[in-house]
């Protein structure tokens, strides 16, 4: 259960990372800060600028496991990488800003030599966009436009603005017209959360704690378009885009190249051990629950030790939910119908047992928490929010202690 609380909080902090790319560097943060026309040597003819969607592959860290995008501006001497996942741990109050939802990324220019993206196993693919000059010349203009200093930094959201939704957009703007991605090869009738759970399969716990602090708006089926937050979406779904910039449609990808070698899965990690599953580590809870629960039926007791930890942990999750919830500023985390089974009321029902005179109060309590737990169920039943499998046997085990109390 420790592992479950530290799950639950480190998923408050890198929840929005795992759709980025992270940078740290002060050399990478300089240019970032000081990027500008002049600072550029590309060529000055329209004729010479080739625009590239560049797409990573999964990684193996947590803020790697949906890939990355960036946008590669060549011309006959130089290359130049725009990254929209970078971020300043140094910057004032960082952590508490992140936790609260106030994710600011920036933009920032870097050659090939910086570009951390380009890790040895991790695929990396390179695709030439058929523009006209004119419109190579605007990619160009936005990019370093959001590089300067008072533009580099934005508002990061991990469904609606993140580093592949930023190159899709400045593609649209500079070919004029909005992709229909409803065209492309999408995923029909799919939902965030499913999206989400196929890039986490060999991560468990994540999965676990994103299942626990992002609501029900991630149980909604997205269109093509909105599916393009994930990079090898975007990149799937450009390979079929056909544009009109005069002289008929053409594509818009006119070459794909493989960079860097690597394996299609990306370059993951290997499934969690059985043993260490959460769902596991549920079931294990829930057995010891279950022999506690007989022997207090049979004795007619509480076992108020029990209860205490019990509540205590089901409880601190609970205010890291509602904290996420109503507090927090973060993306598609409300309405999250677990504030039903997991919230901060579960603390008085870790300290009302040992208070003589709130023996009434405390039956009270867990006749509240049946009733929630029944509106729980519900909810899951009707499909309004999907359940990580690994909730079923913790609300289980909280459910019986409730009602081994009422009993009592």
């Amino acid at each position: 259960m420790i592992r479950f609380l530290r799950n639950i909080t480190i998923i408050i902090i890198t929840l929005v990372a795992a759709w980025g790319h992270v940078w740290a560097q002060n050399d990478t943060l300089r240019l970032a800060g000081n990027t500008g026309r002049s600072s550029l040597s590309l060529s000055d003819s329209l004729d010479d600028i080739q625009v590239s969607l560049i797409t990573f592959y999964p990684g193996d860290e947590i803020f790697e496991v949906f890939g990355h995008s960036e946008i590669l501006v060549t011309d006959a001497k130089n290359a130049y990488f725009f990254n929209y996942g970078v971020f300043d741990f140094n910057s004032p109050n960082f952590l508490g800003r992140y936790i609260m939802g106030e994710t600011d990324y920036m933009c920032a220019l870097m050659p090939p030599a910086v570009d951390g993206g380009v890790r040895q196993g991790r695929k990396m693919i390179k695709q030439d966009l058929n523009l006209t000059s004119e419109q190579a010349r605007q990619v160009l203009d936005m990019l370093l436009t959001n590089a300067r200093r008072e533009n580099c930094v934005y508002r990061y959201r991990h469904f609606s603005d993140n580093c592949s939704t930023r190159p899709r957009d400045i593609i649209e703007k500079a070919i004029g017209q909005e992709i229909d991605y409803s065209k492309c090869d999408y995923i029909v009738g799919t939902t965030l959360r499913q999206i989400m759970s196929h890039y986490t399969h060999n991560y468990p716990w994540e999965q676990f704690g994103i299942d626990l602090v992002l609501g029900a708006a991630c149980d909604t089926v997205v269109d093509a378009r909105t599916q393009t937050f994930v990079p090898l979406f975007l990149m799937n779904a450009l390979n079929m885009v056909e544009v009109d910039s005069g002289n008929g449609p053409e594509k818009l990808v006119k070459d794909t190249k493989v960079v860097m070698e690597g394996d299609d899965d990306g370059l993951v990690l290997p499934p969690t051990p059985w043993y260490l599953h959460p769902l596991t580590i549920a079931f294990l809870l829930l057995l010891i629950t279950v022999l506690v629960s007989r022997k207090d039926w049979r004795k007619h007791e509480v076992s108020r030790w029990f209860d205490t930890v019990l509540f205590i942990i089901a409880g601190l999750a609970g205010c890291i939910i509602f904290f996420v919830e109503f507090i927090s500023t973060h993306e598609a985390v409300m309405p999250n119908y677990n504030i039903l089974w997991l919230h901060p009321l579960l603390l008085a029902l870790a300290v009302l047992p040992w208070i003589k005179k709130a023996a009434k109060s405390l039956r009270w309590a867990h006749f509240i928490n049946i009733a929630l737990i029944a509106t729980m169920a519900v909810v899951w039943i009707s499909g309004l929010q999907v359940a990580n499998t690994a909730f079923y046997p913790l609300i289980a085990a909280l459910l019986l202690r409730s009602i081994i109390n009422v009993r009592k």
